[in-house]
């Protein structure tokens, strides 16, 4: 970790030559999928049928009304769960950490039950009701990782293992609660709940991503002024502090940020495994550990797999479409295999 703090020969912004070709490249794949998402599904569209200014009313309503906020979303969350997987790992200096491993997005998913039990009048008729899941889930998801780090405080570098003990745990009890509420749910309650313990896009309004999208992106632009101190707190808290970070301060902003990103992103798509732990080591194994190229990597690569995986669920089995949280497990469980694996010979 040393190599990350001398600046390389040919360094930028955001990493050396390499790493932002990588990220140029990373941003074609994006955009790439962003219009192959758009383009395809039980409707078919072509290029050109995007940019006519002559579309029929039903092309209109698919592109504006149903494709585009879904595309957005998924391209959002995506970004939002590989930046906060890369923030998590590096502050917490474990190669496992990530907002659905430690509880974070359970914790999100528990404030958005919560709310959608406990209030469900005020939801759907209240004219505010439409931003309380997102305002619960980032409640839920900040209330989790406060108690990670007040549990893990005072165990030093093996609080690292205590956090992934820690979050099991909580995992297992806010999977008690959700079956407690699951049970105690109504018809109608018990269908919103499905939709977040499977995970989806589907249904996104323009009225609900707007703001959700102001939530995410501020979080995401506040997080990567972070890099260099991620760098630096590799060496271990008491090193960086003597380097000049402000490791409490650090701690604070994570915190804050990476609870606003992961709870407005599961308050709209719900549970949605793995893609916070598999994204940031397919960056790393791209362009290096840098948190530089590191941050801005990993939401380029978490939104385009995100959208790509949602494109999936989308065309695998028309006019029907698989849960998102399905297509992402399914890609992301054998990676976790691989990588304890790798690091049980000691190659990480």
């Amino acid at each position: 970790m040393i190599k990350t703090l001398i600046p390389e020969q040919g360094s930028y912004l955001f990493g050396t030559r390499k790493q932002l070709s990588i990220l140029f490249f990373l941003t074609t794949v994006c955009v790439v999928a962003f219009f192959l998402a758009i383009l395809n599904g039980s409707y078919q569209i072509s290029l050109t049928e995007i940019f006519s200014a002559e579309q029929e009313s039903i092309q209109k309503v698919i592109i504006n009304d149903i494709r585009l906020p879904r595309v957005l979303l998924s391209l959002l969350v995506g970004a939002s769960l590989g930046m906060c997987g890369a923030v998590l790992q590096g502050l917490f200096r474990n190669p496992l950490a990530d907002p659905g491993l430690i509880g974070v997005s359970a914790g999100a998913a528990l404030g958005a039950a919560i709310a959608i039990v406990v209030t469900p009048k005020f939801i759907s008729e209240s004219s505010f009701g439409l931003f309380l899941l997102p305002i619960a889930g980032v409640l839920g998801a900040s209330l989790v990782i406060g108690l990670l780090f007040t549990l893990t405080k005072g165990f030093g570098y093996q609080g690292t293992t205590y956090l992934l003990l820690v979050g099991i745990a909580i995992n297992a009890i806010v999977g008690v609660a959700i079956g407690v509420l699951t049970y105690i749910s109504t018809d109608s309650e018990l269908r919103t709940l499905t939709f977040w313990t499977m995970g989806s896009f589907g249904g996104i309004t323009w009225l609900l991503l707007i703001p959700a999208s102001f939530v995410i992106i501020t979080s995401l632009l506040l997080l990567i002024p972070s890099s260099r101190n991620l760098d630096l707190i590799q060496l271990g808290e008491a090193e960086a502090s003597r380097l000049g970070v402000d490791v409490k301060k650090l701690k604070i902003r994570v915190i804050l940020c990476c609870a606003s990103c992961v709870g407005a992103s599961v308050a709209l798509s719900g549970m949605i495994g793995f893609v916070g732990l598999v994204v940031p080591h397919l960056a790393r194994l791209l362009g290096g550990v840098s948190h530089r190229y590191l941050l801005p990597g990993a939401a380029l690569l978490g939104a385009s797999i995100m959208v790509s995986a949602d494109l999936i669920a989308r065309i695998i089995i028309q006019p029907a479409e698989l849960p998102i949280g399905l297509i992402t497990s399914a890609i992301g469980s054998p990676f976790f295999l691989w990588l304890i694996f790798r690091m049980k010979k000691n190659d990480y």
